[in-house]
């Protein structure tokens, strides 16, 4: 598996370090990179997927921690200058270097799927909890190999370690319970927010989860089909503020810590199986298999096959380079 960029040159190789890539993506790429980002945009509405791991497995993952990273220099490099009064040359040059082409039609593609999964498959996971979940099950399980697959160097006593710690972390997230809240104070919508939009760059942290879990995640399915104005510009204001706050550090581990912070992510998709295991109680209980389970696991496999298939797929179009022996 390649390190999954949208620009080959960002691609690290032995013995080097993540390079700014040096050209930009073409338009032409422009309906791929939307539909690989709608795929992206319908895993954050369901609680359980992470935005992330999705991202990771279409090969967008680098190319947007890239850009979102780019695109937080760009704010911060505007608001030194308002402030300074330095002129806004600076924040200029800043946007100018990112890579729109790739950026508009993934976020295009996410935005749009979003919206129409949170009234499509959000209400058929509720329905049909089992199969869907068990669908999903595989679909991560077979995920859980892309960071792995990811790593610059050999596994290490080090990342045995990292992944524990994240598969643990994962695990109690997720078994945290579902609150309810009828009118959230928009000063939790926009912590909710905040912490929910990590997701989007955190694999294994499923943002749909995290705002069950706050409460928020009925309220902000009827705040979108309302219109509530107020309640969805706190939401994408604590948005911008979280990503903003962790995108730098995350995009710093994975140009000078990638091998640890892979394993790290691995462990989190692996401890975010959890919220998808197929038979779970009215509180979210795991609990043994009730009956035929001939059904839910066909239904893995399948899911398993289709992101094997992908995997496979990704690997043809950008072979992963030789990784050198040594440790880092």
């Amino acid at each position: 598996m390649t390190s999954l960029t949208h620009d080959d040159t960002t691609r690290p190789g032995p013995g080097r370090r993540h390079a700014s890539p040096s050209r930009k993506t073409p338009w032409s790429a422009a309906p791929g990179n939307a539909v690989r980002g709608g795929m992206v945009g319908a895993a954050e509405s369901v609680p359980g997927i992470s935005g992330g791991t999705i991202a990771l497995v279409v090969g967008l993952y680098d190319g947007l921690l890239g850009a979102a990273s780019q695109l937080v220099h760009a704010g911060r490099e505007l608001v030194q200058g308002v402030a300074q009064r330095r002129g806004l040359r600076p924040a200029a040059v800043a946007l100018r270097q990112i890579d729109w082409p790739f950026l508009v039609p993934v976020l295009a593609g996410m935005v749009v799927v979003l919206l129409v999964s949170l009234n499509t498959i959000a209400p058929l996971l509720e329905s049909n909890p089992v199969p869907m979940r068990a669908l999903f099950f595989g679909m991560i399980a077979v995920s859980i190999s892309v960071p792995l697959r990811m790593m610059p160097h050999r596994f290490r006593l080090l990342d045995v370690a990292l992944l524990v710690v994240g598969a643990v972390a994962a695990f109690f997230l997720t078994g945290l319970p579902a609150a309810e809240l009828a009118d959230p104070p928009l000063w939790l919508v926009f912590i909710g927010a905040a912490v929910a939009i990590n997701a989007l760059v955190l694999p294994g942290v499923s943002g749909s989860f995290v705002l069950l879990a706050m409460g928020l995640y009925v309220p902000v399915q009827e705040a979108l089909h309302d219109r509530d104005l107020a309640f969805v510009g706190t939401f994408m204001l604590g948005a911008a503020v979280g990503l903003g706050s962790f995108v730098k550090l995350l995009h710093w581990l994975l140009e000078h810590r990638r091998q640890g912070t892979m394993a790290l992510l691995a462990g989190l998709m692996l401890g975010s199986l959890r919220a998808l295991w197929p038979w779970q109680d009215e509180t979210g209980g795991l609990i043994a298999p009730p009956g035929d389970v001939v059904g839910p696991v066909l239904l893995a496999l399948l899911g398993a096959a289709v992101v094997a298939v992908a995997i496979w797929w990704e690997s043809r179009r950008a072979p992963l380079p030789a990784a050198p022996a040594a440790a880092e």
